[in-house]
């Protein structure tokens, strides 16, 4: 029983070590994933980047879809100011079908996506920042070659009607950045479809 008990607090001190993505402040690690277009897209690619809406998403979600036109606004209107986004598609196709990268090409296409969809392969990107549903958004600030976190969450209030929205979440924390202040409200609750896990 002795042997047991060490074990299991042994266990448990090693998962308070465990990171489970990140949190406001932390910094993000680089990565270099495949876009719709056959070409690696890493965040270090944007020399002149101030920082980037990086943004977990998919196909066949019906929040993702609500969003996608979103998306592609926020891209429009602050990839000239310095923080362009970045959308990836972190699941496992073989759960759902219209996620696979030939579905990603056409949708990309269709809708004429101005900004790189990458697809996360191995997923490893999506557990490190610790993305859980599509859409999640992470708004990253560049300090030289690092990247801080500085938002975590929904894109705004209403995922049905964007006209609707009274709090524009991602837009005031890249304004406030823009501005050189703190985002006024750093984390928010990410609604979506869960992540689409391998097994």
């Amino acid at each position: 029983m002795k042997k047991i008990a060490i074990l299991s607090a042994a266990i448990l001190l090693m998962a308070s070590f465990v990171k489970t993505g990140y949190n406001v402040g932390d910094k993000a690690i680089d990565f270099k994933l495949k876009n719709v277009d056959g070409k690696m897209v890493s965040m270090a690619d944007y020399k002149n980047a101030k920082g980037f809406i990086v943004t977990f998403t998919c196909n066949h979600c019906p929040f993702a879809k609500a969003y996608e036109d979103r998306i592609i606004a926020l891209n429009a209107k602050y990839a000239s100011l310095g923080y362009p986004v970045i959308a990836i598609n972190p699941n496992d196709p073989k759960q759902v079908d219209e996620d696979s990268y030939t579905n990603m090409q056409k949708r990309a296409k269709d809708k004429n996506y101005t900004f790189p969809y990458l697809i996360d392969e191995t997923q490893d990107i999506a557990r490190s920042f610790g993305a859980a549903h599509t859409p999640h958004v992470y708004v990253l600030q560049k300090f030289g070659s690092e990247y801080l976190v500085k938002y975590i969450g929904a894109i705004d209030d209403n995922s049905n009607d964007p006209s609707a929205a009274k709090e524009k979440y991602v837009e005031d924390a890249v304004n406030d950045l823009l501005a050189g202040k703190s985002v006024r409200l750093p984390a928010t609750k990410a609604i979506g479809c869960s992540i689409k896990w391998k097994s």
